[in-house]
């Protein structure tokens, strides 16, 4: 998200939208850091969250941690995910965490995992024999692959509940990748169950590929016609598509089917969207689909889509990475954008899956609407890339970068606050920025633009796209930062702050 002046956000939405801010100005001032040092503190006390300690032993941090039946649901920056209660020993709360951050946490848009039966014809026994002491058994698996070749039905439902079942249990460790090829392989057993095909349509959801999903929604909706979560499911697709007519449609079904909190959210904001954009005009070009004002002018409405076409290009040839589906584009007056988005008074741009700008008043392109639009445009370059795992810290760093900030400007203060012990963690800067005022905002732009900007100056863009991949493959973004660069975030810390000193000096 773009700040307007100094400071921008980004709210979060339909993927792992925990709001994210991105800066919008001509220059972060010292004197806001400054003021910012009081907030340095306040950090810590946010980044505070609940840990749930598995059975294993193993140890997993999480905001809005929520025990429900038998399931354990958290927030991380990766968005929402789940665990099985049976794998959980305790959940050690931390009392002292921010309640306007759990708050912020749970309202949230997240697209949740659905809440399907698992599939149905299979031995009870399978799903604690395919995944036990934290870990698959793929010797196990691959003997009810064998056995599923003599085309017996329960064999094939045996088959198809173990890869479920190792597809569920590596969603919980955010491994996307694997999960996915889990659960696709579960359907060769069982093509027509809905629970797999829901599930394997959410996985495509996470990684916004959108139309992909809706295949496995339709299959599924043949399958299970009146099932409350493939609608939701639905929805969230066609709302990613920019389809908000369908994306009501699918919700308002949902709802009726059974009225729950999550589909009221997504739906309300959905019916925001479609009414003020039932007057808007519209407009493509090869990746974008664009909305905008009929007040505004249609020229503005052209050069905005040829320079966020250029921006496309150049962004694609850093990042060496295409996000599959048309990207949405909305252009909105000053109140509107305020009205629809509900985002604060300093937010100059946001990005909740399309791309959200007001522009009233311009008549053309100007230099500060073009970086706007590079800055979004990186986010929604990052969150296809990384299936929405992407850090606060690396998104709103890498988008400052490419729309050409460097940290010249706010080098001396963040080097002075570096020596002296107050800068902020970065593992503190991974999560939501959505309670954030504008001074702690501002610092943690600078610092994240900072990190960004060394890991670039000493290794190239090369660097960040590994970082990147890795966190697409499900890596913790400190495991991927130290696979790639060979330093924690302590080091990396360290090494940005030399950085500054040496290149813009005191």
């Amino acid at each position: 998200m773009a700040l307007q002046g100094p400071v921008s956000r980004r709210l979060g939405g339909a993927y792992n939208r925990n709001m994210r801010r991105s800066l919008f100005q001509r220059g972060l001032h010292v004197r806001i850091l400054v003021l910012a040092l009081f907030a340095v503190t306040a950090f810590a006390v946010r980044a505070k969250a609940d840990t749930i300690v598995l059975k294993n032993g193993r140890r997993i941090t999480g905001y809005h941690v929520v025990e429900e039946g038998d399931k354990v649901t958290y927030q991380t920056s990766a968005g929402e995910l789940t665990l099985p209660k049976s794998i959980v020993d305790h959940v050690e709360r931390d009392d002292a965490a921010m309640p306007e951050a759990r708050a912020a946490a749970a309202a949230s848009l997240e697209i949740a995992a659905p809440l399907v039966d698992a599939p149905r014809g299979g031995d009870s026994s399978v799903n604690a024999q395919a995944v036990h002491g934290g870990s698959v058994d793929r010797e196990y698996i691959a003997k009810l692959e064998n056995a599923a070749r003599s085309g017996a039905p329960q064999a094939n439902a045996n088959a198809a509940l173990a890869h479920h079942a190792a597809a569920q249990f590596e969603l919980t460790q955010g491994d996307l990748e694997h999960a996915l090829s889990d659960e696709r392989t579960a359907l060769n057993f069982e093509p027509d169950e809905p629970a797999l095909l829901a599930n394997v349509a959410y996985m495509y959801l996470r990684r916004s590929e959108y139309k992909q999903s809706l295949e496995y929604i339709d299959r599924a909706k043949r399958k299970a016609p009146h099932d409350p979560e493939i609608c939701k499911l639905a929805g969230w697709a066609y709302y990613g598509l920019s389809k908000l007519d369908q994306a009501v449609e699918e919700w308002q079904r949902s709802y009726a089917l059974r009225p729950d909190p999550e589909t009221k959210a997504a739906l309300d904001k959905a019916l925001r969207d479609k009414k003020q954009e039932e007057s808007y005009k519209e407009n493509e070009s090869i990746h974008f689909r664009l909305k905008y004002d009929g007040s505004e002018e249609p020229e503005l409405a052209k050069d905005v889509l040829r320079t966020l076409e250029s921006h496309f290009s150049a962004i694609e040839s850093e990042l060496g990475y295409t996000p599959p589906d048309s990207i949405g584009v909305i252009l909105y007056t000053r109140q509107a954008f305020i009205d629809v988005t509900q985002a604060p008074g300093w937010s100059g741009a946001l990005n909740d899956g399309r791309i959200r700008v007001p522009v009233q008043g311009l008549s053309g392109m100007s230099p500060e609407l073009s970086r706007v639009l590079k800055h979004e445009l990186t986010h929604s370059f990052v969150d296809q890339k990384t299936h929405q795992r992407a850090p606060a810290w690396i998104q709103e760093g890498l988008a400052q970068w490419m729309e050409g900030k460097r940290s010249a400007e706010n080098a001396p203060t963040l080097s002075r606050l570096f020596g002296q012990g107050q800068v902020v963690p970065l593992g503190s800067l991974e999560g939501s920025w959505m309670s954030f005022d504008r001074n702690q905002a501002a610092y943690a732009y600078a610092w994240a633009l900072a990190n960004v900007e060394y890991i670039v100056a000493t290794g190239g863009m090369s660097d960040v796209d590994r970082i990147l991949d890795r966190i697409g493959r499900g890596e913790s973004a400190e495991s991927a930062v130290r696979a790639v660069l060979h330093s924690d975030y302590g080091d990396l810390m360290q090494s940005t702050a030399a950085y500054l000193q040496k290149t813009y000096g005191n």
